[in-house]
């Protein structure tokens, strides 16, 4: 018998998650412990992840106080040990920590700014708070930007990174800020030399958000930090490449030549296969590919599945395949596995004639057809 799958929200949220989070709560005087759990466990079903989140600091607030400040001094009680700060990466915290950031923005925001900001720089050391740092920003900007400019000198890497993070243009899952989006740019410049993969990242994530709009102020600013050299060029090539990669995919001349690509460079097709020709979702196709060139050049290969979309035209998907160097009168020849793969939530493959297309350097050189059948 098949094993059902856990969601993600019932991995988070269960009655042990939540038994962990009462019994922190219990060091305050008088906490119902088991019948917070109670509570709680009982109103998980039919909620979605965000919406737990809420519900569960509906079910905290009745034994809180309503006076803010004694209750942020309470939050502060309940925390956990502070995520451990020897380590640079991958160390996220638990969802069932987001709480008080929740709390600050529900009670805090518009009457205890400052009290409710010192409460969510001691929570994004247990949680990234990322989420509720934006509701500062869109009701009191210029003083939240003032807090974020000395954060992202904390001893902390977890504040250091909420900086980075919590002013992103396009934030996933997370509610539309009304700041500029250029007005991190100087933050991004102080936190582009971190010394940890986990703030170097959100600040590659960031300018990659940036990029959408602005790509030449973003291969300006990466000029900038090369200029800089205050951060080690293993980590600033790897940030560039990371920050870049939307217009990477698009094809963008300016960042080729900026990564020390031509978009112009002279490469030539010499074959595009594709095996089966008649591929079934859930099957695999492969894509061969062979590349010349008359001197030897660096290349970024990427091949773009064109797709049909429900209404008969079709989207390209990209996907890399290989940055590598195609040397003077030796052939390249590049192998690609792609599964059809059904029932994704976020892309939906329909039956009939599609193509693939292969990109050097963002250039198009030359696309085959298959036929996509039904599973």
């Amino acid at each position: 018998m098949a094993t059902e799958k856990l969601s993600l929200k019932d991995h988070l949220f269960n009655s042990e998650s939540i038994g962990q989070l009462a019994d922190e709560f219990a060091v305050l005087p008088g906490f119902p412990r088991d019948a917070f759990h109670g509570k709680v466990c009982g109103g998980l079903e039919g909620r979605e992840l965000l919406q737990r989140l809420e519900w569960m600091a509906d079910c905290l607030e009745p034994h809180l106080s309503s006076d803010f400040p004694t209750l942020a001094a309470q939050l502060e009680a309940a925390m956990p040990p502070a995520l451990d700060p020897n380590l640079s990466d991958d160390d996220f915290g638990h969802f069932i920590h987001a709480l008080p950031g929740i709390l600050a923005v529900r009670h805090g925001l518009e009457t205890h700014r400052e009290r409710a900001l010192d409460l969510l720089h001691a929570a994004t050391k247990r949680f990234s708070m990322e989420f509720y740092i934006r509701p500062f920003l869109n009701c009191w900007p210029d003083h939240t930007m003032t807090r974020l400019e000395q954060w992202a000198r904390d001893e902390n890497y977890h504040v250091r990174r909420l900086v980075s993070e919590g002013t992103r243009p396009t934030l996933p899952w997370a509610k539309r800020i009304t700041l500029d989006p250029l007005a991190p740019l100087p933050l991004l410049r102080v936190l582009h030399a971190d010394p940890t993969r986990y703030v170097t990242r959100s600040v590659a994530n960031h300018l990659n958000d940036i990029s959408k709009t602005a790509p030449d102020l973003v291969l300006e600013t990466l000029e900038g930090f090369r200029v800089a050299k205050t951060q080690s060029a293993k980590e600033l090539a790897w940030m560039e490449r990371h920050a870049l990669r939307t217009l990477i995919k698009s094809g963008h001349a300016p960042t080729m030549e900026f990564l020390g690509y031509r978009a112009d460079a002279p490469v030539k097709l010499e074959a595009l296969t594709v095996t089966p020709r008649a591929p079934r979702i859930g099957e695999v196709m492969e894509i061969e590919i062979v590349l010349s060139a008359p001197s030897d050049e660096p290349v970024i290969v990427d091949c773009a599945m064109h797709l049909l979309k429900s209404n008969g035209s079709t989207a390209p998907k990209v996907f890399k395949i290989k940055d590598t160097v195609i040397s003077k009168g030796r052939p390249l020849t590049l192998t690609k596995r792609h599964r059809f793969r059904g029932g994704a939530s976020t892309f939906t493959l329909y039956p009939g004639p599609q193509e693939v297309a292969v990109h050097v350097n963002g250039r198009e050189l030359g696309r085959a057809a298959f036929d996509l059948k039904s599973a």
